[in-house]
């Protein structure tokens, strides 16, 4: 009975299930060299002109590519950590036309025309930036892992001439975590680099 004729005439389902799957073949065959050819012609990625650490970089990439991937894979700047990856840890904290910014949830793209300062390029040279020498001076650290991340934010904070008491910088550094618990050093690093400021 499958495969008869209907008696109304007309098509049986197993002509008709047969006619539509060639149909869909040909469709398939007939369309998917197209997004091949307009890859090709078009890759999709985009031109970003960045000043990292006073120098003057250009990058062609994926406009889905973040700050931080494009300065730790395409600059070589490993530097900044990738931490969570979700804008949790703080441990891709780098400056950005002077304010802290999360890299890992900045796309490169948004940079462009932008100054971009990481940990690689906050001292002066030989001379270390007065943050780095008080995180060293005051233990601030201790796997190190999140230590670029917290120098930058509380080099930032600096600037930002706010958080003056303990709480007050506990608050504004909120967003840098410490899994080693590095928090007493962290703060006190912090306000001795401020009188030395």
């Amino acid at each position: 009975m499958g495969g008869e004729t209907p008696r109304g005439g007309g098509l049986s389902r197993r002509r008709f299930f047969g006619t539509t799957a060639a149909a869909s073949a040909g469709v398939v065959l007939t369309t998917a060299p197209a997004p091949a050819a307009r890859a090709a012609d078009d890759d999709g990625a985009v031109d970003v002109a960045i000043t990292v650490n006073g120098t003057a970089e250009k990058l062609h990439v994926d406009p889905r590519v973040t700050l931080l991937d494009a300065l730790r894979e395409r600059l070589g700047l490993t530097g900044t950590k990738k931490g969570c990856d979700r804008g949790q840890c703080g441990a891709c904290t780098v400056h950005v036309d002077g304010r802290r910014v999360l890299s890992c949830l900045t796309l490169a793209a948004t940079a462009d025309g932008r100054k971009v300062t990481t940990i690689e390029g906050l001292a002066d040279g030989d001379d270390l930036h007065p943050v780095q020498r008080a995180f060293v001076e005051c233990d601030g650290f201790q796997c190190g892992f999140c230590t670029s991340g917290q120098i930058m934010s509380a080099a930032a904070l600096l600037k930002e001439g706010h958080a003056w008491t303990d709480e007050e910088i506990r608050e504004a550094m909120s967003g840098n975590i410490c899994r080693c618990g590095a928090y007493p050093g962290i703060v006190e690093a912090i306000k001795t680099a401020r009188r030395a400021d």
